[in-house]
């Protein structure tokens, strides 16, 4: 939908990524999206620079929130938000579905439900 306003599908991916979990990693975007890392760190980069969004590292993983000080945040927001309640119902409900993102401890076992 963004896609003309942005310059690309994967922007507003990223966007609409960090606006449901809050904060996520190249990586965990790019999978949840089946696209390369390299395309989603470019534009990761982009946003960055341009103050969309902000980067810290912990360890080796740099993990990227949306950047709150933005003058321009809470329109983006509203944009944002305005143009998921034009998605399919599965994808809405894939994008802001959470996931379990504690690690499990060492030695507990691991129960798969059926």
């Amino acid at each position: 939908m963004l896609e003309v306003l942005f310059g690309g599908q994967n922007v507003e991916r990223i966007l609409q990524y960090l606006l449901a979990r809050d904060s996520a990693y190249a990586r965990e975007i790019a999978l949840f999206y089946d696209v390369t890392q390299a395309t989603i760190k470019k534009q990761l980069d982009k946003l960055e620079k341009g103050s969309i969004i902000v980067g810290q590292d912990y360890g080796n993983m740099r993990i990227y929130k949306l950047n709150q000080r933005n003058i321009y945040m809470k329109e983006l927001i509203a944009l944002l938000l305005k143009v998921r309640s034009t998605y399919e119902p599965e994808e809405r409900a894939k994008l802001v579905k959470k996931d379990r993102t504690r690690v499990r401890s060492k030695n507990k076992p691991l129960n798969l439900r059926r």
